[in-house]
């Protein structure tokens, strides 16, 4: 376990065990990653947004200060973290889009690869739905794309998160990009 990873690890511990210092602490050390993931996210919302990538993060810390989750480490804290955003985004997209009756849906840039061929964005709400059904078919390939795409991990984290083998995300991945794109063509 590296320095930063170690520290994280026994700040998440100090926190679990009621100190409350410590979740400042861990909000100084991740709040750049946060903000990375965060960007990810917002990269492709239109100009005036709603949501801003601070107020995303704001959010998501709001969340994860109230979550009940025995925390392993940083990996294990942002990967929670991008789930949460990505829940915020989407519960806030399906908000605008009853407000507007079908009007402009939000859109994310993926961070890794488009799914499009075309080169165009998936709308949010198509993305969330294909990343759900996927989810029914193989919950960790479902993952493995949200950790890569919309967290930003390196396929060593994930495979560190989730306890497997590097060979078996680079495989997971490939083959969960090529059903998002098969389902998001039909």
């Amino acid at each position: 376990m590296t320095a930063p990873n170690k520290n994280v690890t026994q700040l998440l511990a100090s926190w679990r065990a009621g100190d409350g210092q410590a979740l400042n602490k861990i909000i100084e050390a991740l709040h750049s990653e946060m903000r990375k993931i965060a960007g990810r996210y917002m990269a492709g919302e239109k100009q005036g947004h709603m949501l801003q990538a601070t107020a995303l993060v704001n959010e998501a810390y709001l969340q994860l200060v109230d979550a009940d989750v025995e925390w392993n480490d940083r990996v294990h804290f942002l990967a929670v973290a991008s789930q949460t955003m990505r829940r915020i985004l989407v519960d806030h997209a399906r908000a605008q889009k009853r407000k507007k009756r079908g009007g402009d849906d939000v859109q994310v840039t993926l961070y890794e690869a488009q799914i499009c061929d075309d080169g165009s964005q998936p709308d949010l709400l198509d993305l969330e739905d294909v990343l759900e059904k996927l989810a029914t078919v193989d919950e960790r390939k479902a993952k493995i794309i949200e950790m890569s795409f919309f967290g930003g991990m390196t396929q060593e984290e994930i495979a560190e998160f989730l306890d497997v083998s590097l060979s078996t995300v680079e495989r997971d991945l490939r083959f969960a990009k090529a059903w998002l794109v098969k389902e998001m063509k039909d």
